[in-house]
């Protein structure tokens, strides 16, 4: 019978508080899903939108939005990076606007990039590091660990053996973006660095970048030695530049004609001790020069040979490597050289001439390839200005031009949009999901400790509650009242005898130890009982009669006809030993028996925020499918004891 009649249900009054019932539902709901649509918006986090609480992530609907998320990652969140290779003065990747339209060279450098053939050392990987949004493994990371483990038979000590390296194991793999412009990062020169830049050639030129050593010159050092105000640098240099593009860096020490004295200091003091001597080339004309160090600091020419393992009869047949040696006391020497080494004896300063100095860059290499190809900037304007971008400004100096990496790499962004968004979705969810799989038995012990619970608990607490229902002992509420006060004390009153119990039984980093503290439930107990008082007395009385035993009783009657309770009972014991975090990590400290609750607070307690709300949402995922699947046994075990 409904509780409101049909004719009561035409009142006003008992519509309006119908209204008012549904409308209080209604913001519970809310209540409930904006936090999780929240939640999940921030599993597809960066370190670009952290900030952002909306519940739908900003970049699935704007470009811009998305494009800040991959110019973050094509850099290796690395501000500086972006900043040099652009020529930008983004404050931050929130600040990074598309390019206002695209320029002529994109072309040109297209083709330059297919066939110029440039060293492995001017160009580095995107997506292959993620050190703001901490945790993440971006799509270049997890494309060459995929390759290290087919490589090595996904055996992590064999990779270490084979490659020089210490992972610890495959969730501890990563790799280091190079740095490329700064004197003070030296490259490695392990197997492990050589097969990642192996790795690397293979990708397509769209998801490299590459270093440019003006960017670098203009964003870290000229500005950071006269501020970013153009003005106090034209005050200091005496110069009258309407714009920091102007500003350029030369190939060799500028002209003294046509630069002032501090321009041409600028120049060799970031040559000299700021920019990477991969770049750094010095023509022959410093051979003497070269000689006289070698002298002034060896004495003996037997000296020498030993330190570099060659056999020159004299100083003077030793030859003057034109570029920085690739590594060794002959590199060491040849960066003393460059800076300025002075005789302890004599006092004297032996230096590389500034003006036997020279840069071979990517900026360089690219004007020399469009000289060669048109062979005057006569010849590359015209070519221009009849090209699809219908370029109406005039090159007036090779200087002028400099690779357009962002115009490239934004039509490159155009063309994968869709491929993006399902990157940043799903990549936070792919990194836990690597690491439970990663880390042996998580899975395993999960499964058989969730398995070995529920089965406790449904043999163990209905047979007590069983007992005290059929036979009524005179102490039932006495013993009711027992379990009833063992809710009285929080799990964290009962860790520690818990723990040296089972110690003191050896039972610590086993099975039984995660299990045996759980085995009775009082509070389940206490339910079973009452449901189980519910069950009509005539059934055991006629099963009885019909010559059934205790056992066919309790299984074929008391279990057969608690179904919903049971199925209630099962939820608990489950969602409670899913859900078991402190106990686990207390009783079994071995990592091998850790389950995955274990193994996600170790993640999150080293993750950004993206991450660790894509393990909250994935470790949700059984018990929402355990509801979801048992909801009408667990509906019916709710409301048919009330019902009663």
């Amino acid at each position: 019978m409904p509780i409101l009649s049909p004719i009561g249900r035409r009142h006003w009054k008992t519509r309006m508080l119908v209204g008012m019932m549904y409308a209080l539902l209604a913001v519970g709901a809310v209540t409930m899903v904006y936090p999780f649509l929240l939640m999940l918006a921030g599993s597809t986090k960066s370190a670009v939108d952290t900030a952002d609480q909306q519940v739908i992530p900003e970049f699935l609907t704007d470009e811009t939005a998305l494009y800040r998320k991959h110019v973050e990652g094509l850099f290796n969140e690395s501000l500086s990076q972006m900043r040099w290779a652009y020529d930008s003065d983004a404050a931050t990747f929130q600040k990074v606007e598309p390019p206002g339209r695209g320029s002529p060279l994109v072309l040109e450098w297209q083709a330059f990039l297919k066939s110029g053939n440039l060293p492995s050392y001017t160009f580095d990987l995107g997506y292959l590091a993620a050190p703001q949004s901490r945790g993440v493994i971006p799509s270049g990371l997890r494309d060459f660990k995929n390759r290290m483990e087919r490589a090595h038979g996904d055996d992590i000590a064999r990779l270490n053996g084979a490659m020089g390296t210490t992972f610890v194991g495959w969730n501890a793999f990563f790799v280091l973006p190079r740095n490329g412009l700064e004197r003070r990062v030296r490259g490695g020169d392990r197997a492990f660095d050589r097969a990642v830049t192996d790795f690397v050639r293979t990708q397509p030129v769209e998801s490299l970048y590459y270093f440019s050593a003006e960017g670098f010159y203009k964003n870290a050092f000229l500005k950071n030695q006269y501020t970013r105000d153009l003005a106090g640098f034209n005050r200091a240099h005496g110069t009258a530049y309407r714009a920091w593009s102007e500003i350029h860096l030369a190939q060799r020490l500028p002209d003294p004609a046509k630069s002032s004295v501090l321009e041409r200091d600028d120049w060799e003091r970031f040559v000299r001790g700021i920019l990477s001597l991969v770049w750094i080339r010095a023509d022959d004309s410093a051979t003497p020069a070269y000689h006289d160090f070698l002298k002034a600091k060896y004495h003996d020419i037997s000296i020498l040979n030993s330190r570099y393992g060659t056999s020159f009869p004299s100083f003077e047949q030793a030859p003057f490597p034109s570029q920085p040696p690739a590594s060794g006391v002959a590199l060491s020497d040849w960066e003393s050289f460059l800076q300025g080494w002075r005789d302890p004896g004599t006092g004297t300063l032996h230096l590389l001439p500034a003006e036997a100095l020279s840069l071979d860059t990517v900026d360089f290499r690219f004007r020399d390839w469009l000289q060669t190809k048109y062979g005057s900037l006569e010849a590359l304007n015209r070519h221009l200005k009849s090209s699809i971008y219908n370029q109406h400004s005039t090159i007036s100096s090779w200087l002028d031009i400099r690779p357009p990496q962002q115009e490239f790499h934004y039509q490159a962004f155009k063309s994968q949009i869709q491929g993006l968004r399902r990157e940043f979705v799903t990549r936070n969810f792919l990194t836990v999901g690597d690491y439970i799989f990663r880390h042996g038995r998580a899975l395993v012990n999960t499964a058989l400790y969730c398995g070995l619970s529920v089965l406790c608990a449904l043999i163990f607490n209905p047979l007590a509650a069983y007992a005290l229902s059929r036979y009524r002992p005179r102490s039932t509420y006495k013993l009711l009242l027992f379990l009833m006060l063992t809710m009285a004390f929080p799990p964290m009153v009962t860790q520690i005898p818990i723990f040296l119990m089972l110690r003191q039984f050896h039972l610590l980093n086993t099975f039984a130890a995660l299990v045996l503290p759980g085995l009775a439930n009082g509070y389940t107990i206490f339910l079973l009982k009452g449901f189980f008082d519910s069950l009509p007395k005539e059934l055991y009385e006629c099963a009885q009669l019909d010559g059934a035993g205790e056992f066919r009783l309790f299984w074929q009657i008391s279990m057969r006809l608690s179904t919903p309770i049971l199925a209630v009972t099962a939820l608990g014991a489950f969602t409670g030993a899913y859900t078991n975090f402190m106990m686990a990590l207390l009783l079994c400290q071995d990592e091998r028996m850790w389950t995955i609750m274990p193994w996600l607070y170790q993640l999150q307690s080293t993750s950004g925020q993206g991450v660790v709300f894509a393990s909250l949402i994935l470790a949700s995922i059984p018990t929402l499918l355990v509801f979801v699947l048992c909801q009408k046994v667990i509906m019916r075990g709710i409301v048919v004891p009330v019902e009663k």
